[in-house]
């Protein structure tokens, strides 16, 4: 959705799912993995919206829903083809919209036009009757909101997915509107939080690109010499490279040719701070890579399990981390909002803050002063966590948050109860704000953004159209600003209500402010000299296109063609592992891809390496349990949540299973495309496909039929153990992300 939109997270806020007259869920299973959304979504039902879920098995998702539709896994891109070109063909699409707000929409209607009803039937494994029951469904009732979340993303074409989700919203204009929208649905807070503050390898906070200029203005963010910060690199060139992301990294170590996308050597070291790795695919990789790395270092409160799985007898190094209720600061939720949490105790016995190990890393590297002095900012010393939030406020320009202050969260956090919680709006003594502060949050006056795209309300009261100024390579090969391509407008045919410049323009810069009908006086011009709103610390050219009723980011149209990526509009392809083997030749993967986030990842010689069906004739599909949480090592610590669900299992369809001779309760082995294999209990389900089996992915502590909880110190083991199911699941990672593809697993399975 960053491409397509312009930035990630939810559009709406969960709230306003109350509004909704009908609620599309693909790729998600709120009821299990976001509970306290799934509220919201009830909420809305009572109100009259109709739910419909589309998922590969039934799951408690679709048990409160008015219509379900199964289909097989990786096949959402021809689903949603399907539900345009309907669209398209009973005029139902909104014309004036598509042609002020989207840029490049009729190529969208040129690739659905082949996705007729019987086609969608045989990709998706669905009747054709359903699928138009579904279509028909959703589009007789406005407005309608779209739910996905990792069974959207986590595929070679995760990105296509995410992409199409929100151009289909847009043929109907559901996009910048109360009950609208496209909503991810993340399970627990800060995980929108860590990617705004570039918990990933492509970006600085705020998704600034790792180029030279971001260096540079983070630099003068930071207060430190830019040429100092570059010496910490080994080159420019690595400083301005993607890095390995949190899938492809085992690959640094295990496989030696990816040495030369990282300056010449394998990685050699890890240290893991709150995440759990062993969730990503091919979890025995994983393992391979942790036994071969020289130093491995987790911080957590509990034990990671990653630690377990590995054979190593030395270097590995255990730090205890406090927990969310030892510590204090801000947390970002999956709508977007920032909300102050208040530290209950202090950290116990030897376990410390996330920022005070950080702290002492760079005390023994030898750069805390640099790595402080921001936060100081001139004072003699700085506060904590407060400093390290303006910190934040003053440098993340790019989606907003000068105006997410700790004065103004903590002022929300003691007054909850003046909040409207469908609206999100204050009274009282926070009258004017929208409860978290969702970004944008522009400005310390700005109320903050709940609902992303409208244009039917004021900049300053939450409006906003798409974002402007795409890149594209200029005559020099450099790349460049662009107001159309293919002679055709990048700029938006609307404005937000209230904006004293009608139609679109460019992001706000001190060289085309005037031109918009703002004044700037001789000291500001000079002031903001050479600048653009992303870099302006003066916040002059902000605060002026406010005033203006002019969005800074300027206001321009979505492409629906990303003319940078390998697909330009997004494609059905079949998964490397499909279990379709008739439609790959139709809907082949991509070529292989060379230096994805520093590794070599293939595409079309894994899928041709073998017919796969052949050998592992079972489609597998993975998820969350409600009980456990991620990897389950804090859930599975828990007696009481132990006791709900103790034990990790494969649901199997009767027919299936008795084919295999397999009875309810028998354990049986499952094999994966991979090395892996893993032994788990079989328990008979008709909520998944005959072809299918489902297992949870919140299990470790056994690993190929072996306990692991000699492994754990002494009195750390978890009540509940169980094989952890990524360590069957498939190779394959997004195209663009690099996000592992686990929803797509092949799987050969036989009686224990």
């Amino acid at each position: 959705m960053a491409n397509t939109l312009g930035y990630g997270g939810m559009t709406n806020h969960l709230g306003d799912m109350q509004n909704s007259k009908v609620i599309l869920i693909m790729g998600a299973n709120p009821a299990v993995n976001h509970p306290v959304g799934m509220q919201h979504i009830l909420k809305g039902k009572e109100n009259g919206a109709k739910i419909i879920s589309i998922d590969p098995r039934y799951t408690k998702t679709s048990a409160h829903a008015d219509l379900y539709a199964r289909i097989r896994t990786g096949t959402d891109i021809a689903f949603l083809y399907g539900m345009i070109r309907y669209i398209v063909k009973n005029d139902l699409h909104d014309k004036q919209y598509l042609n002020d707000r989207v840029f490049d929409w009729e190529s969208i209607v040129e690739e659905a036009e082949q996705y007729t009803p019987e086609v969608v039937a045989n990709v998706c494994g669905c009747t054709a009757e359903k699928f138009l029951e579904v279509v028909k469904l959703f589009t007789a009732n406005s407005p309608g909101c779209l739910i996905w979340n990792q069974g959207w993303t986590q595929h070679t074409i995760g990105t296509s997915n995410t992409r199409l989700g929100p151009i289909m919203q847009m043929f109907l204009g559901n996009i910048g509107k109360v009950g609208g929208g496209c909503n991810i649905l993340r399970g627990h807070d800060n995980v929108q939080g860590a990617s705004d503050m570039a918990n990933l390898s492509e970006n600085l906070p705020g998704y600034y690109p790792i180029n030279e200029g971001s260096w540079k203005y983070y630099s003068g963010q930071w207060q430190v010499d830019y040429e100092w910060l570059q010496k910490r690199f080994k080159s420019k060139e690595m400083m301005e490279k993607k890095g390995f992301s949190l899938s492809t990294w085992p690959w640094g170590v295990i496989d030696e040719a990816n040495a030369t996308n990282n300056a010449g050597t394998p990685l050699k070291a890890l240290i893991c701070i709150g995440n759990g790795i062993s969730t990503i695919t091919m979890t025995h990789k994983t393992k391979e890579a942790l036994d071969k790395l020289d130093l491995v270092v987790f911080i957590d409160p509990y034990v990671n399990d990653a630690a377990v799985i590995t054979d190593r007898t030395d270097n590995m190094f255990l730090l205890p981390a406090a927990s969310q209720v030892e510590t204090s600061g801000s947390v970002a939720a999956t709508n977007r909002s920032y909300q102050w949490r208040s530290r209950v105790v202090k950290p116990l016995y030897e376990a410390k803050e996330d920022h005070e190990i950080l702290f002492e890393f760079a005390k023994r590297l030898g750069f805390y002063e640099e790595y402080t002095r921001s936060l100081k900012n001139g004072k003699p010393s700085y506060e904590w966590p407060e400093d390290a939030t303006r910190e934040y406020n003053r440098s993340i320009k790019t989606i907003g948050l000068q105006g997410v202050t700790p004065e103004r969260m903590k002022r929300q956090q003691e007054n909850w109860a003046l909040f409207d919680p469908v609206t999100l709006k204050g009274s009282g003594v926070v009258e004017g704000e929208y409860y978290g502060l969702p970004w944008p949050c522009w400005s310390e006056k700005h109320p903050g953004t709940p609902i992303m795209y409208r244009t039917d309300i004021s900049v300053m009261e939450g409006g906003m159209g798409f974002r402007a100024g795409w890149m594209d390579k200029g005559p020099d090969g450099k790349p460049v600003v662009v107001a159309e391509k293919n002679g055709q407008t990048l700029l938006a045919g609307n404005q937000p209500a209230g904006s004293r410049f009608k139609g679109g323009y460019l992001e706000i810069t001190a060289d085309n402010i005037e031109s918009l009908g703002i004044t700037l006086s001789a000291e500001e011009k000079e002031k903001v000299k050479g600048k653009n709103w992303k870099n302006d610390n003066t916040y002059i050219l902000v605060n002026k296109a406010l005033e203006a009723g002019l969005c800074p980011y300027g206001n321009g149209k979505a492409r629906a063609r990303v003319w940078e990526w390998t697909d330009q509009t997004p494609k059905h392809r079949e998964p490397l592992h499909s279990f379709r083997q008739d439609l790959v030749a139709k809907y082949p993967t991509f070529e292989d891809k060379k230096d994805h986030y520093r590794a070599n990842i293939r595409y079309a010689s894994e899928q041709k390496k073998q017919k796969w069906v052949e050998d592992f004739p079972v489609n597998v599909v993975t998820g969350r349990i409600v009980e456990h949480m991620g990897t389950g090592t804090e859930t599975r610590a828990s007696k009481y949540l132990a006791e709900l669900a103790g034990e990790m299992y494969a649901h199997i369809h009767p027919t299936l299973a008795k084919k295999m001779g397999i009875d309810d309760g028998d354990m049986i082995w499952v094999h994966g495309t991979g090395e892996g294999k893993i032994k788990v209990k079989a328990r008979y389900s008709y909520s998944v496909a005959e072809t299918d089996i489902f297992m949870p992915q919140n299990f470790s502590g056994l690993w190929s039929g072996k306990s692991l909880v000699d492994k754990y110190p002494k009195g750390t083991a978890p009540y509940a153990l169980g094989e952890n199911s990524n360590q069957i699941t498939s190779y394959g990672y997004d195209i663009n992300t690099s996000c592992p593809e686990t929803k797509c697993t092949l799987a050969r399975i036989e009686k224990a």
